[in-house]
């Protein structure tokens, strides 16, 4: 270790660490708070560390361990994300979506509220979710139509085809939506449907007999009986057949179609949707893409004994990103380069912000934890404990109920949480994501 130290590539990290024991530092000054004390003390045990970190890394290059990357990786390797899928880019922790489901997220703490009572085929009243239940079993489909995922593109087929389910033993009732389907809807959804006979449609046709007895209906194509009888537009499937005696093949074409063709597909919960709650969020139209030009450094884990922090950078869409802090500011400061230094993002868990936007905006009081965005608007990423003892902090993901398809009530703050995420400790890297301006 002692030779590192030496290394005359490492003199400017060591000069740093030496001039905290300078012995011309006037030690009769004016005491400074015990905050700042306690801050200050932290960031130079701090670089001290750095230089000792950096300088081995440094030792380790010119021997020919290891590449710049690996060397980062190993500087910044952070045991605390063991249990949650993590992958490092340039060190920087981020998401490994290829071992990530809805299936495997899991609630750490119960919730829920009401909503609107406003009639639309397949919404709930109410949103209930427990600690240690699947974010699967709670969130719908609509509630990521506004994010990268694109999950309302695929189709059955196309996500038993990469998880490997067999088409053939699922249950027509296994596809939620298929409950507030009626005959014009399917039509609509699977054009080719309308060319074949009714007879040929189990599920039309058992429908038919029974709200038709008395007529033979069976031996014309389903345009043509919509069209003799448009009385039957409008009759949901759910409601007079049960659903679970038929085949999701039973009706040709439904195993093809992208998703969002079937009217309010939105209010399809996530985990009855055939497969998709395990299929991994790498396999997704589309997965949020890490912003690495936005990264800074976790300086210092300070607890709720903080106030008066007014160079945030946490928020919401709603309130901006740089809501002040008066009191119990359990936070983080920043180390990075120019004003990221010393800048504050402050735990959702002390600190509620407005958020949401349209009818559903009046949801959880209007309220919800402070935080950031760096893996876009699927979910929010928030601070919730900060361990000042051990210099380390969770995060936690909060999600957000949308409905913005006919009518549209907009979406909820994102109050709907929390679920386990990303782990830090002091040094560790952390994407923060844009917008990024810091206050003065």
């Amino acid at each position: 270790m002692e030779k590192a130290y030496n290394d005359p590539n490492c003199s400017s990290l060591v000069a740093t660490a030496n001039s905290v024991a300078d012995p011309e530092i006037n030690t009769t000054a004016k005491q400074p708070t015990t905050s700042y004390t306690r801050s200050q003390g932290k960031r130079y045990r701090y670089l001290l560390t750095l230089g000792f970190v950096a300088a081995i890394a440094l030792h380790a290059l010119k021997a020919g361990a290891a590449t710049p990357e690996e060397a980062i990786v190993v500087a910044n390797a952070n045991p605390s994300n063991s249990s949650f899928p993590t992958r490092y880019y340039s060190g920087v922790p981020v998401p490994d979506w290829n071992n990530i489901t809805f299936k495997n997220m899991m609630f750490s703490e119960a919730g829920g509220t009401e909503l609107p009572n406003i009639k639309s085929r397949g919404m709930k009243a109410r949103r209930v979710w427990q600690a240690g239940q699947s974010v699967a079993d709670v969130m719908e489909m609509g509630d990521f139509e506004a994010s990268e995922f694109g999950i309302e593109k695929l189709s059955v087929r196309n996500i038993a085809s990469m998880t490997g389910a067999n088409l053939k033993t699922l249950k027509l009732d296994s596809l939620e939506l298929t409950k507030w389907q009626t005959i014009a809807d399917l039509t609509k959804a699977i054009p080719s449907l309308g060319k074949l006979q009714v007879a040929d449609v189990p599920p039309i046709r058992d429908l038919v007999a029974k709200l038709a007895r008395s007529y033979a209906l069976d031996d014309q194509t389903i345009a043509n009986l919509l069209k003799t009888y448009p009385v039957l537009k409008n009759v949901e499937l759910g409601k007079y057949i049960n659903l679970g005696n038929y085949k999701l093949t039973d009706i040709p074409g439904l195993t093809d179609a992208a998703l969002q063709k079937f009217a309010n597909w939105q209010n399809n919960i996530i985990g009855k949707v055939p497969g998709l709650a395990l299929l991994p969020f790498g396999k997704f139209p589309g997965i949020p893409a890490a912003d690495l030009t936005a990264v800074g450094k976790v300086d210092l884990p300070l607890g709720t004994l903080e106030s008066d922090r007014h160079r945030s950078i946490s928020g919401s869409d709603r309130s901006g990103f740089n809501v002040s802090c008066e009191s119990k500011c359990a936070h983080i400061e920043l180390a990075g380069s120019g004003e990221l230094t010393g800048a504050q993002w402050i735990s959702g868990k002390s600190q509620k912000v407005r958020g949401g936007f349209g009818v559903l905006g009046n949801l959880f009081d209007r309220r919800e934890p402070t935080g950031r965005h760096p893996f876009g608007k699927s979910f929010k990423q928030v601070i919730w404990n900060v361990n000042e003892a051990n210099g380390s902090i969770t995060t936690a993901m909060f999600f957000r109920i949308c409905k913005r398809g006919i009518p549209d009530l907009g979406c909820s703050p994102y109050s709907i949480g929390p679920v386990q995420f990303l782990n830090y400790k002091e040094m560790d890297a952390i994407l923060l994501g844009r917008p990024l301006s810091v206050p003065r």
